[in-house]
């Protein structure tokens, strides 16, 4: 097995003994325990504390990490399947071997809640606040998840029949089952959360005054598709994605033929494609205008598509609709990727055209709310304090501008949750610093032997595309706890000993389990080799600043 070294940083001079009148050493730089910000947190848009929820998974402890998981997050088995993980394109063991899967301990602990009901830790005191919540999709269940746990009594309106929104109606099953989504909605309404369906809200002043709500939260998503103009005439069956992917999961299958072409670039136009697959379609091409570097569907995804025999015509856009032919033209990028037309067409034939080209906010509701401010696109501006222009209402999710997906709707939901409460008690939410980034050069690791990420079992292509089944499966109870092992603690002292061990001076008090240690600093010279054994960056060398420090 291949034995990788860490970069370890050059300490010069950070030690520097001097004499003092010939009495010894006088100590210029003096240890000190630190605790710093590891990237995975850092990165995690729903603002998990992913480092301390691996360390109570390492240690066996996992109804104590599904609890300090969900104290931030109450969707686990949600997150750990649809999440695009982030928090492990920023994992520093990825310079080492390959980053921690996260999202498969995280899948781990929710499934295992599920199976042994577990339920939510129990909040604050009652409030006597009511909170409105208009929309059950990720960004709405957050925020109300958290108004609960806060106290306040929270109802949540849903234009739907079900709750979970685009959880629900845009993504497929073979991702997301429905019972996992289900189960954990279900633990939110287990708090008090109320949630009515089929209930469409069209004036919110109107609903919070009848309704005597304090506060509002709008999150209703961005469930209309964008349109294009493309001329078509006798055109086959031209339908949108976000229309196609909802019809599926409320068993309205539309037919779409032998031939499918899906028109887009991001991860709905991937499962349109995949999902066309497992309707039947024996030819499914992704027409897309620039080319594999430049598309924002996740690799993975479009990998697992291509494998199930989804294929891919890049630098390419529909010009044209003329029966069963299309009409395409091909493009070319300049140096900063924008495409181009080139004059260079050709026909493709086609018994379905699925259009995937974004989706945007229906934010008529707001219109005539005073002090809102919307977009050109329709998305609601908000403030830092996830407010909008009117006091008291508040808006998180997809419908604010910026970058969307599940797991940002959830940390907006939380944000909006935070500001709410402190609103509704008369005070501001201040969010409390955060620590220093540690990056991957400051630890100081030992030579590691390999030890790779646990693969989740995947069903094989050909299985795939005959249904719906979820294609890729959870990890074992023994497959979890290596993983949680891997992570390295970056930053943040897991008590490990090496400092203990390696002190000259036995200046290094521990303080029993849980409790790290302390440094008797009448022992210590400030020689530095508890800093340089730390394989985290738990410690550093700071000034010596006197004796009364």
């Amino acid at each position: 097995m291949k034995h990788v070294k860490a970069h370890q940083p050059d300490l010069t001079p950070i030690v520097d003994l001097t004499l003092d009148n010939g009495a010894g050493p006088v100590r210029t730089r003096r240890p000190v325990y630190v605790d710093l910000m590891p990237p995975c947190n850092h990165a995690c848009p729903a603002g998990e504390d992913i480092q301390r929820w691996l360390s109570l998974a390492h240690a066996g402890q996992y109804r104590e990490a599904w609890n300090a998981l969900t104290r931030d997050n109450p969707l686990p088995a949600v997150h750990g399947r649809v999440c695009y993980h982030p928090c492990e394109s920023a994992c520093n063991r990825s310079k080492l071997d390959a980053p921690v899967s996260i999202h498969a301990v995280e899948r781990f602990l929710g499934d295992l809640a599920a199976r042994e009901r577990w339920q939510c830790e129990s909040g604050s005191a009652a409030s006597g606040k009511r909170v409105l919540v208009i929309g059950a999709g990720p960004s709405g269940l957050s925020a109300a998840y958290h108004l609960a746990r806060r106290g306040h009594s929270v109802e949540i309106h849903e234009a739907g029949p079900v709750a979970g929104g685009m959880m629900h109606f845009g993504i497929p099953t073979y991702r997301l089952p429905r019972e996992d989504l289900m189960r954990e909605i279900g633990r939110i309404e287990a708090m008090g959360v109320k949630i009515v369906l089929n209930h469409r809200v069209q004036d919110v002043l109107g609903e919070k005054a009848a309704g005597r709500f304090d506060a509002v939260v709008v999150a209703i998503g961005a469930g209309v598709a964008k349109h294009i103009d493309i001329p078509a005439r006798d055109a086959p069956r031209v339908l949108d994605a976000i229309s196609m992917l909802q019809h599926v999961t409320a068993g309205e299958a539309p037919q779409l033929g032998r031939r499918v072409v899906v028109y887009g670039g991001g991860n709905t136009a991937v499962d349109a494609a995949r999902t066309a697959r497992r309707l039947g379609a024996e030819e499914t091409l992704i027409v897309y205008r620039r080319d594999r570097t430049h598309m924002p569907a996740h690799a993975f995804e479009l990998n697992e598509a291509i494998e199930e025999g989804v294929k891919v015509k890049w630098l390419s856009t529909i010009k044209q609709i003329a029966g069963p032919d299309l009409t395409v033209e091909a493009m070319e990028l300049d140096a900063e990727g924008r495409p181009h037309a080139t004059g260079r067409y050709e026909t493709l034939g086609a018994d379905a055209v699925v259009l995937a080209i974004g989706q945007e906010t229906d934010s008529r509701l707001l219109r005539e709310v005073s002090g809102i401010e919307l977009a050109p696109d329709g998305s609601v501006v908000v403030g830092p304090d996830m407010m909008t222009g009117h006091p008291g209402i508040f808006a998180g999710g997809d419908m604010v501008p910026g970058p969307q997906s599940v797991t940002i709707a959830v940390g907006h939901g939380k944000r909006a949750a935070r500001n709410i409460d402190a609103w509704l008690r008369g005070t501001r939410f201040e969010k409390a610093p955060a620590h220093p980034l540690v990056t991957f050069d400051m630890l100081h690791l030992p030579v590691y032997t390999d030890a790779g990420p646990s693969a989740q079992p995947t069903l094989p292509a050909e299985v795939r595309t005959r249904g719906f089944e979820e294609v890729v499966a959870g990890l074992s109870a023994a497959q979890a706890h290596y993983e949680a092992q891997r992570c390295l603690s970056c930053g943040n002292c897991f008590e490990c000993d090496s400092c203990y061990a390696a002190c000259p001076e036995q200046a290094i008090v521990k303080l029993g389990t849980g409790q790290r240690y302390r440094y008797d600093y009448t022992r210590c010279t400030g020689c530095a080799a508890c800093f340089e054994q730390c394989p985290c960056h738990a410690i550093e060398m700071n000034p010596e600043r006197g004796e009364s420090d």
